[in-house]
């Protein structure tokens, strides 16, 4: 590290100012980036040691001096839910060893597998100085490794320059090619599609369903107790437990309501259903993060959180929708493939060659998958198209 830097390790975000904060944030950093998102979830105890999210957010300053220059959000983990970037074989590689794979340092949006920028800083020089900090707190603290996910293009650039290794997944995104209404998208669809859309939409119909939308200013404390019950019913019918509390959104609505919209379906006057969309404006995007029903209807998923929010943005002018990690099924909706990127550093050198080989082999797959997927497209003509489904990790060889 150069010594006109110093880096520190901070166990909040509350130990660096918001305004400071606010100062460094790029344009890219969008709302998951946000002081206040940050914040909360520790804040409400949604990360935190007890979770498994120990924060060591890892901050730049300028030598003997409280100038804030860059800010990596980081934390240390002790397991591997929440990332949406598959690393269990390599932990099991590790245990197989006789070696601790976890903790871990990872810089991510905790639950969330958005694409925006990590290397939160005024220049590249300090970006580069902050991911020199990451490699050495790992070596200090013996970590078997470092893990960056969906950084932007700008940071992966240094980062594949600093020897991390570059590791692709797909998503699935909905892109607005300036549709005026719900049938212009349509008619870009191949008449198969159209007709089994159009038939998932008429069952929600037929079924007596009506939606409201409800910008973030508008959501009453009655909505959000609602959409959490929807929510926290989602993770139950899996026999899960729900990464976020209800302390959480009711916060975040108070917070930061410009970024919310609340998508609701009633059933003969009664809330029965509810899809909540975080926007980025400047940015032109929505993210379909979350969704649950406390009454279950034939096309209800499909209609409250995909199609409900592709009308949302085409009424808004929105040009991209993310739904989120996985889902083949999204394709046949009109969310189409989109490759995006993490980049890992392990510690020893061996593991280091034995993924890297694992990645290697990974990416072939990646690639025969989306040959084999291209013909599927639900774009009438769109023959360069393609999909992929969930590929399960081999054990390291």
């Amino acid at each position: 590290m150069q010594a006109k830097y110093e880096v520190r390790v901070l166990n909040q975000i509350s130990d660096v100012p918001q305004q400071a904060w606010d100062s460094i944030l790029p344009p890219s950093a969008g709302p998951f980036m946000q002081y206040s998102f940050l914040s909360l979830l520790e804040k409400t105890g949604c990360v935190s040691a007890e979770t498994g999210w120990q924060p060591s957010h890892l901050a730049l300053y300028e030598a003997d001096s409280d100038a804030l220059l860059g800010v990596l959000p980081l934390y240390l983990k002790t397991h591997s839910y929440g990332e949406y970037v598959f690393d269990w074989s390599w932990a099991e590689a590790y245990t197989q060893a006789g070696l601790p794979y976890f903790p871990k340092a990872l810089s991510a949006i905790p639950f969330t597998p958005v694409t925006s920028s990590r290397l939160l800083a005024r220049s590249t020089e300090h970006q580069e100085a902050l991911i020199t900090g990451l490699k050495q707190l790992v070596g200090e603290l013996n970590l078997s490794s470092a893990h960056l996910l969906f950084p932007v293009e700008e940071e992966a650039k240094l980062l594949s320059e600093a020897g991390f290794l570059k590791r692709e997944s797909v998503q699935f995104h909905w892109h607005n090619h300036g549709y005026h209404d719900f049938e212009s998208f349509l008619s870009t669809l191949t008449m198969k599609r159209r007709k089994n859309i159009k038939r998932e939409r008429k069952q929600v119909q037929s079924a007596g369903i009506t939606f409201e939308h409800l910008p973030g200013e508008l959501v009453t404390e009655e909505d959000v107790l609602f959409f959490y019950r929807c929510y926290r019913n989602t993770y139950q019918d899996h026999y899960s437990t729900p990464y976020l509390n209800q302390l959480f959104f009711q916060e975040w609505a108070q917070q930061m309501p410009r970024n919310l919209h609340l998508i609701v379906a009633k059933r003969e006057g009664r809330a029965i259903a509810s899809a909540l969309l975080v926007v980025d404006r400047e940015q032109s995007k929505a993210y379909g993060r979350y969704w649950g029903c406390v009454e279950q209807h034939p096309c209800l998923h499909f209609e409250t959180a995909f199609y409900q929010a592709v009308e949302y943005c085409i009424r808004e002018g929105i040009q991209t929708l993310e739904g989120g990690a996985q889902g083949e099924h999204k394709m046949a909706r009109g969310f189409m493939p989109t490759s995006v990127f993490s980049y890992h550093h392990l510690s020893d050198p061996r593991f280091a060659a034995a993924v890297a080989r694992f990645l290697e082999r990974e990416r072939q797959g990646i690639g025969l998958y989306l040959d084999e997927l291209a013909e599927h497209s639900p774009l009438r003509q769109d023959p360069n198209s393609s999909s992929l489904g969930r590929i399960e990790l081999d054990a390291l060889k």
